[in-house]
């Protein structure tokens, strides 16, 4: 990620992801299946270490059954 900032984001993102995948009871393995995206790629997600693209945020959105709204309803 280029600067604190973006990584900051990506933080709050990945972990609402997370807290998300884990309460509906999901491996990160079977999220990625759901969405269509490559597993280590969910994990460099939860982990803010990778950018997301906002297509690949809708996808994971859906895979969850939320708005994509949601997953960036944690930031300031």
């Amino acid at each position: 990620m280029a600067d604190k900032k973006s990584r900051e984001v990506g933080q709050v993102v990945g972990d609402t992801i997370k807290k998300l995948r884990e309460k509906q009871e999901l491996s990160q393995e079977e999220l990625a299946e759901r969405a269509d995206i490559h597993r280590t790629f969910m994990s460099h997600v939860e982990c803010a270490t990778r950018n997301i693209t906002v297509y690949n945020l809708v996808k994971i959105a859906k895979a969850l059954k939320v708005k994509p709204s949601l997953l960036l309803s944690d930031l300031d």
